[in-house]
């Protein structure tokens, strides 16, 4: 797939790099050039530097020949003028915006706008964690719902890094729940386990 990606900041460049490394044709845009810094040294696609509601920068940056458009900026107002450009100037039909302001989501999934609200994401996974440990927890972004669920690991899974376990196609790991209930963010980073730790796992539901 062509996928361009709006904003580079830590996000933004570890799904660049992720999608660039999967085979896909990637192009990011950033304000700030030096936010290219955070790409990795093995990114094979395209960086552009400007103002992504810009509709020249847009198509510098390949928007044209895209199939789908993914805004993580920072800026919950940037993300969503970006999708609504895509869809309605460039017609692409894959489009989704992280928003970090909750009560902005369902209102913006009206309009056709895929989005991921992290704030709702982490509630879920923490309320799963810390409530309701084995019994699983959804929250809806978009037309889509993902569903949590706190496993305990076995005694031969402590010492082993979460990168050596295996997930289902539709399942990823979201973080780490420790003993004293604090939590480790699972970014793709090498993570020990260690006895009484706790696995969220999150799972496309539909």
């Amino acid at each position: 797939m062509n996928i361009l990606i709006i904003g580079c900041g830590k996000v933004g460049s570890r799904l660049a790099f992720t999608l660039s490394q999967e085979g896909h044709d990637v192009s990011i845009i950033d304000q700030n050039e030096e936010n290219f810094l955070l790409l990795d040294s093995d990114y094979s696609g395209l960086t552009t530097c400007g103002i992504p509601i810009d509709q020249d920068v847009l198509k510098r940056a390949g928007i044209e020949n895209c199939d789908a458009v993914m805004a993580v900026s920072q800026n919950d107002n940037i993300n969503i003028m970006v999708c609504q450009l895509a869809k309605e100037v460039f017609h692409i039909d894959k489009v989704i915006a992280r928003i970090y302001d909750p009560s902005r989501e369902d209102v913006f999934s009206h309009f056709g706008l895929h989005t991921v609200c992290p704030t709702n994401l982490t509630v879920s996974a923490i309320k799963t964690a810390a409530i309701e440990p084995h019994k699983p927890h959804s929250v809806q972004f978009g037309s889509h719902h993902i569903s949590f669920l706190t496993v305990d690991i076995p005694k031969n899974f402590h010492g082993v890094d979460v990168l050596d376990l295996d997930f289902g196609d539709q399942e990823s790991l979201f973080a780490v729940l420790k003993q004293d209930l604090s939590m480790i963010f699972f970014k793709g980073q090498h993570i020990i386990l260690e006895p009484k730790d706790k696995l969220i796992v999150a799972n496309l539901v539909d």
